[in-house]
């Protein structure tokens, strides 16, 4: 799934390439992807792109007091043309869900891979009507130590992982850079969040604006189709089960959920013991 560096990257990438052009199409081909109804799609056409901005991990075209608002979930992904195909896609055809093309001749495709339809589109006059944006927390590089500590205070007992991923509690943070920010703090992923030290909060929450910051630099400047291999490279623990830890060497381990799973060092994080798999424990709380 993309996250906030990726994100941020596609706006920026979208932002240079589409402001000051007006869509001539809009077409949706996957119905299950389309959120909303007032205003139609079509209201799209004939609009300016005023901007391209990023909450959390939603993309926001903004055109004329219309935007456009996209969240790519787990499988899906943006796919850029210079020149868009005039190709009209059949519903339920292929990976395709949105065709958009401007007045340039440009365009991008959404896509969306797997049998899990997740993939969202929203076409609203204010950002705030979509669910998603509206109860997303702050930003993790607008928060002082005192917010970030703050917030792990008021979570309570709630697991490091958890509050990290939780979009309502910090924004744009997911699954790969919450294991990426706990290994970089050497911090188990199953502490609860109010129970950290000084030295401890000091630590995580310079872990997570560096981890996030170093993402943002690398993929700063690069084609829309070269972000995920970009992301996947520079992770660390995230989707490396049975590799090496870069850091000590120990082999990377894994807890499954029903429809997720985590990736750590035991030697880094754990001090040297492994976390129960929640597929085999029942019992672990």
């Amino acid at each position: 799934m993309p996250e906030l560096p990726e994100v941020e990257s596609l706006a920026v990438f979208l932002r240079e390439r589409a402001v000051g052009r007006a869509f001539v199409r809009a077409d949706i081909t996957a119905i299950s992807a389309l959120k909303t109804y007032d205003p139609p799609v079509s209201a799209l056409v004939g609009l300016l792109i005023d901007d391209v901005q990023r909450h959390g991990k939603f993309l926001d075209f903004s055109a004329q007091g219309v935007h456009l608002i996209i969240h790519l979930a787990r499988a899906g992904w943006l796919r850029w043309r210079d020149e868009q195909s005039t190709t009209l896609v059949r519903p339920g055809k292929g990976p395709i869900a949105l065709r958009t093309a401007f007045d340039d001749g440009s365009g991008f495709d959404l896509t969306e891979a797997g049998t899990q339809k997740k993939l969202a589109v929203y076409v609203v006059r204010d950002p705030a009507e979509v669910p998603g944006i509206a109860r997303l927390g702050p930003e993790p590089f607008s928060l002082s130590i005192e917010d970030f500590s703050a917030i792990l205070k008021k979570a309570g007992r709630v697991q490091m992982k958890g509050v990290l991923r939780n979009q309502s509690v910090i924004a744009g943070i997911g699954n790969a850079y919450s294991d990426e920010i706990l290994h970089v703090a050497k911090m188990s992923p199953f502490k609860p969040a109010s129970n950290l030290t000084d030295d401890e909060l000091t630590t995580l929450y310079g872990a997570m604006r560096e981890t996030l910051q170093d993402a943002v630099d690398r993929s700063a400047g690069l084609a829309v189709q070269d972000l995920k291999s970009e992301k996947k490279s520079g992770l660390r623990v995230h989707g490396r089960t049975g590799q090496k830890c870069p850091v000590c060497g120990d082999i990377v381990r894994e807890v499954s959920f029903a429809d997720s799973s985590l990736q750590y060092c035991a030697t880094c994080q754990t001090g040297g013991k492994p976390l129960a798999d929640r597929r085999l424990s029942k019992f672990l709380k």
